[in-house]
């Protein structure tokens, strides 16, 4: 194990550690660390900046504020490998071309990390990772300044670059894009894109230390084990977020149809609906107003998904059951139309399964109105007797 102890004669060896995503969520975009090599005493050991306990007190409500804190963890190489392997992930490593002073220098400076008053910090998935821990750590280690000779892909966002990661998760995909805002569709930089493990690996590939020689920062690249793919799924989701929203909307089509003709609205239908949109919008609200992660608050989808429902709720039930008018109704008829209607205009990408949901809301109030009109007109042509009340 790391004992942090090293001798001004032992030699020591760096590479930057690169491993392909998982299945988990927290997998899904892969993972970097630092491999070092004490070749005199025979030390090998990984600095891992991506040490996590779930078991930690509120950490889902902690990790909702943009509270969550990772530490630096250090294991045996062998045991790092191991985890890998059977995760079915595979491992790049690319050993990193620096001279003596520069080496101590890193290793001081992890040393110095890895104390206890030290080891814990304030991950953000964007701005400050355990890929972006590493880059800088070993920035910090160099003499001269490193020089990335990679361009940003154009136009890359940083909900176009996870959408690439989450592919094959389409749930995944649709619940990270219900919580980023517009923000997360502004282009970003190269340097801004080394948030993925991958494209910190292919910016090493290139990078040169800018001294008077233009060293590269590299001294070899190689792969330890490519990815089995044993622990992933080829078909991925049997049901996609798409589909199930489709699949509802015909559902309540049929039954707007069916209670419309009956003159009789279930509301039982409408207390689930109006419900799950307003939890949903609790926690596109508290992001919103309360987390401190980033990109989430400047969020259009609070239009649509916001805590109004639970408040309206009840008042909508009383009216529905009374055969009256809802002040609610023709609001959210009127919300929903013209967030529909201007959904192109947001300066957002909002993913296309909104649509079937905001017309299924959006039927619903307005079944509430149509039922309550043909109410009215069956009991004025009963009253002339037009039509006959079995």
């Amino acid at each position: 194990m790391f004992s942090g102890q090293i001798a001004a004669r032992d030699t020591l060896q760096f590479s930057l550690l690169t491993c392909a995503p998982g299945e988990q969520v927290y997998e899904l975009f892969g993972h970097t660390a630092i491999r070092c090599r004490n070749l005199t005493t025979g030390m090998d050991v990984v600095f891992n900046y991506g040490v996590f306990d779930f078991n930690a007190p509120n950490f889902v409500m902690r990790f909702v504020r943009g509270e969550t804190d990772y530490q630096l963890g250090v294991v045996p190489y062998p045991y790092f490998e191991y985890s890998y392997r059977e995760r079915g992930s595979g491992v790049v490593e690319q050993q990193l071309a620096l001279t003596e002073s520069e080496a101590s220098r890193l290793m001081n400076m992890l040393q110095v990390n890895y104390l206890p008053q030290n080891r814990v910090y304030r991950y953000n998935y964007f701005y400050d990772n355990c890929t972006t821990r590493a880059r800088d750590c070993i920035e910090r280690a160099l003499d001269p300044p490193v020089v990335y000779h990679v361009e940003a892909d154009s136009g890359m966002t940083f909900r176009s670059w996870i959408k690439q990661y989450t592919e094959g998760h389409p749930w995944a995909d649709f619940g990270i894009n219900l919580c980023l805002g517009a923000e997360a569709d502004t282009p970003i930089d190269a340097r801004m894109q080394m948030f993925l493990p991958d494209n910190l690996q292919k910016a090493f590939a290139g990078a040169v230390i800018q001294d008077s020689v233009g060293r590269k920062l590299l001294s070899g690249e190689r792969e330890i084990f490519s990815s089995s793919g044993k622990n992933i799924s080829p078909v991925g989701e049997k049901m996609t977020p798409m589909q199930v929203a489709f699949s509802l909307l015909i559902l309540v089509v049929v039954s707007c149809w069916i209670e419309y003709r009956r003159r009789r609205v279930w509301w039982g239908i409408d207390l689930v609906l109006f419900f799950l949109q307003g939890v949903a919008g609790c926690v596109i609200a508290f992001l919103f107003f309360f987390s401190v992660h980033p990109t989430v608050g400047s969020n259009w989808l609070l239009i649509f998904l916001n805590p109004l429902p639970l408040l309206f709720l009840p008042f909508m039930i009383w009216k529905i059951r009374k055969g009256e008018k809802s002040l609610f109704d023709k609001a959210n008829i009127a919300v929903l139309t013209l967030f529909i209607l201007f959904l192109p205009l947001i300066p957002q990408k909002i993913s296309l399964v909104i649509v079937p949901l905001a017309l299924i809301l959006l039927l619903r109030s307005l079944l509430h109105l149509l039922v309550v009109r043909a109410r009215k007109g069956d009991t004025v042509l009963m009253k002339f007797g037009k039509i006959k009340v079995k």
